[in-house]
């Protein structure tokens, strides 16, 4: 997936290492160097990504700082667990993004090049609680993507139908 532009930050007490550092000691599972290795990785950039991205990011087998594959899925669920990244499921594959010390917000899901925009939108949230108000349920977040077509793309298929016009 391509970087996404930056919502901007919330305030948080602790930095993703730290907070991830406090999960696992409140666990009674090692602080190793594979693990904090991969946070820092995964917070020195703001990108979706899924599991493959992330390996191709990383250094191969036999370099300093490699991380076994098995390491990297079971610490992306850690950081799922930990509250530091959020994972959702597009076209099969798992893809995540930071959620720590990151505002709420939502995806526009391009099905043609599947970039993911991202947004925010007071009027969805107020509708969102006011839903949650009617229904007596008591909202703690949501995840909405919106799927179709990004301009970019419609615009190369506008492109492609003109060309076919001049044949």
């Amino acid at each position: 997936m391509p970087e996404a532009e930056s919502l901007g930050h919330v305030p948080v007490a602790l930095s993703p290492r730290e907070r991830f550092v406090e999960f696992l000691q409140s666990r009674g599972m090692r602080v190793t160097q594979q693990r904090l290795a991969l946070v820092d990785h995964v917070f020195s950039r703001h990108e979706h990504f899924d599991a493959d991205q992330l390996m191709e990011q990383l250094p191969l087998s036999g370099q300093p700082g490699h991380v076994s594959r098995p390491t990297v899925y079971r610490t992306l669920g850690e950081f799922v667990d930990a509250g530091l990244l959020r994972k959702f499921v597009l076209n099969g594959r798992s893809v995540y993004e930071h959620d720590y010390g990151y505002p709420q917000h939502d995806h526009f899901h391009c099905t043609e090049c599947n970039k993911l925009f991202e947004f925010e939108n007071e009027k969805l949230q107020q509708l969102r609680d006011e839903l949650g108000r009617e229904h007596h349920f008591r909202v703690s977040g949501h995840r909405l993507i919106i799927t179709g077509v990004c301009e970019e793309c419609s615009r190369a298929k506008r492109r492609a139908r003109h060309k076919m016009n001049m044949i």
